[in-house]
């Protein structure tokens, strides 16, 4: 009988932010940091950019540093030093729970991607390409540089920045130019780069108040004045996205769930939880860490008194959450709770078959 794997450690998201020169990315990143949900959060800039150094030191804000000849806050690397900087933020005594890389606004984002998912840090997954595009000068951007087809053809998230500037007609284009390129990203619109930090990473369950003394961060100063001046500008952000809870106490079908991933709909980004396959696997629950077209299933075992149920978290822009509740419901196996007839239950191995890969950026580009 096979030994079950061990319980793998918590493995941080590791987010690419790329856009062209002035479309926004350093004022969503500067978002991010101030919006952060407790999260600490390490940065990499492959330039020097204009990120509120000042304020950030200041505030504490930023979780870990990487310290350059200058006492920098933020890491500015080339991509061949990349793995170094992952090395350093990783290390338990940083504790982040999120590293966003900013790439230079001339940088080939799918190359960041790439050396991600070959990187062999244990403690890092994948968490996205995001492509903020400048919506009032799409059109322009597109003429100078033509390869921004090939970047949002990748992306799993296209922000569409500066909407406040754009006519509706200007980003009817720039969606109808996402689409043509095959792109099935959700498109979310923003202005001052204002979009929801859960779009991106969860909340920390750590509570903020384990520190002893912690620094006033600068989400909590801009908190507490937006609190005093009764600015709730930017507020509801989550009205530009969706999201889908799932729950069965009926063991997933490996073959029909993979199935509906491999063809889940546009505009679908995250897919967050655990997944029940009964008698495909009665030792583990599966965690499943789906962002854009990336997918990651991670073996858990089962502890002690635990339900076995299927429990997940679908986040995208303009998605059916109706039609998706009803596409995993047929994704369940057809015995009662907890068990399998001779019919639904696979073959040997079959369940490894099923999960034999993991989709990656780039997989269906030749």
């Amino acid at each position: 009988m096979n030994a079950s794997p061990p319980p793998r450690s918590r493995q941080i998201p590791v987010i690419v932010l790329a856009g062209f020169l002035g479309s926004g990315k350093t004022t969503l990143l500067n978002h991010l940091l101030r919006h952060r949900a407790g999260n600490r959060i390490g940065v990499i800039v492959n330039d020097f950019g204009s990120i509120e150094i000042d304020a950030m030191t200041v505030s504490g804000q930023v979780g870990s540093t990487v310290s350059l000849g200058g006492g920098c806050l933020c890491c500015a690397v080339d991509a061949s030093e990349l793995d170094t900087y992952l090395e350093t933020l990783t290390r338990p005594a940083a504790r982040l729970d999120v590293i966003v890389i900013e790439a230079s606004g001339l940088a080939e984002p799918q190359e960041l991607v790439r050396m991600l998912l070959a990187s062999d840090n244990p403690h890092i997954v994948y968490g996205g390409l995001v492509e903020v595009v400048d919506a009032a000068e799409f059109g322009a951007t597109r003429e100078r540089h033509p390869e921004i087809d090939r970047h949002l053809a990748v992306a799993d998230l296209v922000v569409l920045n500066k909407t406040d500037r754009a006519g509706e007609q200007e980003r009817t284009h720039l969606r109808q130019a996402v689409e043509a390129t095959g792109s099935t990203a959700a498109v979310i619109p923003a202005t001052y780069g204002r979009i929801d930090p859960e779009l991106l990473f969860d909340p920390a369950l750590r509570p903020d108040g384990e520190e002893k003394a912690r620094q006033l961060t600068f989400e909590d100063l801009y908190l507490e004045e937006r609190a005093e001046t009764g600015d709730e500008h930017g507020a509801h952000l989550h009205t530009a996205y969706e999201s889908v809870d799932f729950t069965s106490d009926v063991p997933m079908d490996p073959r029909r769930l993979m199935e509906f991933l491999d063809s889940r709909p546009g505009g679908l980004y995250r897919i967050k939880g655990y997944v029940d396959f009964g008698a495909g696997d009665i030792d583990n629950a599966y965690a499943v860490h789906a962002v854009g077209r990336f997918l990651r299933f991670v073996p858990k075992p089962w502890t002690r008194g635990e339900p076995r149920l299927t429990r997940l978290v679908l986040i995208g822009s303009g998605i059916d959450a109706d039609a998706l509740r009803k596409e995993l419901e047929g994704c369940r196996t057809a015995g009662e709770p907890g068990r399998e007839t001779a019919q639904d239950a696979p073959h040997e191995r079959a369940m490894w078959g099923v999960l034999r890969y993991v989709r990656q950026p780039g997989d269906d580009d030749a």
